[in-house]
């Protein structure tokens, strides 16, 4: 029997997952940078988290951001913020559950902060799955000792866009012409 056809924008599975945090990271409330977390087991969500002020506290949008307002440069004095991480919350949201979490795969829209690091670490995750860099050295450092496995992964939707920007390039290269971009 032969194998049915499958499309050819079928994603992997770490590119479905990412695309899902970047839906996940929507419901974020943080004002600075909007982060979305999926913890998978076995191909499977087991949870989900997003970056914003702890349940039933006000949102940064109705009381204002002290980070914002001393400027304090990303990834310095977390201790400033009133929002708690797309990480924990998905940590959290599995103690929550009784969801074991020990051997999964963390899929965020941003590389860990050394505190989430240190969460990730003693959840016992195996494997970080990662879109954007965040400037934490000690956490790449942590990470690296604990030995997870690190990836950085784009999105279907960055691959999708650079496919299209290679296929305007080339025919710039064939007509002569940059009219074709507009």
């Amino acid at each position: 029997m032969a194998k049915p056809k499958t499309p050819d924008n079928r994603p992997s599975w770490d590119k479905y997952f990412i695309e899902i945090t970047e839906l996940v990271s929507r419901r974020s409330t943080c004002l600075r940078r909007q982060v979305g977390t999926v913890i998978v087991k076995g191909k499977r969500i087991l949870t989900t988290g997003y970056n914003g002020a702890p349940s039933g506290l006000k949102h940064c949008s109705e009381v204002g951001c002290l980070r914002e307002k001393l400027n304090t440069p990303p990834g310095e004095r977390q201790e400033l913020c009133r929002g708690i991480h797309a990480e924990q919350n998905a940590i959290i949201q599995a103690a929550q559950h009784g969801i074991s979490i020990n051997g999964a795969t963390i899929y965020s829209t941003h590389f860990p902060c050394v505190t989430c690091a240190k969460m990730i670490i003693n959840a016992g995750i195996k494997k970080i799955i990662y879109q954007e860099g965040y400037p934490d050295q000690l956490s790449q450092e942590l990470i690296e000792e604990a030995e997870i496995e690190l990836k950085k992964q784009t999105s279907v939707n960055d691959e999708l866009e650079a496919k299209e920007e290679a296929k305007q390039k080339e025919a710039i290269k064939r007509t002569g012409s940059s009219n074709i971009l507009k």
